[in-house]
């Protein structure tokens, strides 16, 4: 997979805000079969900064239900914490 592929796109919400301000920490959406390894890799590739950890976390679909009797499911995706480098920033706007 190329690094594109392994992430796929910053997620920008008021707590991943607050966790880059104080924290130095961005929230990115995964491809479900890469490791800790390949994402490092990626968001060092992709973003030009250094990474010091990723935690990662597999976050099951919701059941969704649009105006019909019957129901859906959204798909699962994984999510990575990535902490970086004192210094390093990712600017997201």
């Amino acid at each position: 997979m190329n690094v594109f592929e392994i992430i796929k796109t910053a997620r920008l919400t008021e707590k991943g805000t607050r966790q880059g301000e104080l924290l130095n920490q961005y929230t990115v959406v995964a491809d479900t079969r890469a490791n800790k390894l390949e994402i490092k890799r990626a968001v060092e590739e992709i973003f030009k900064v250094k990474v010091t950890r990723v935690n990662t976390m597999n976050m099951h679909g919701k059941v969704r239900r649009q105006r019909r009797p019957d129901q859906g499911r959204s798909a699962n995706w994984k999510k990575a914490v990535v902490t970086l480098k004192k210094g390093d920033r990712i600017v997201l706007t």
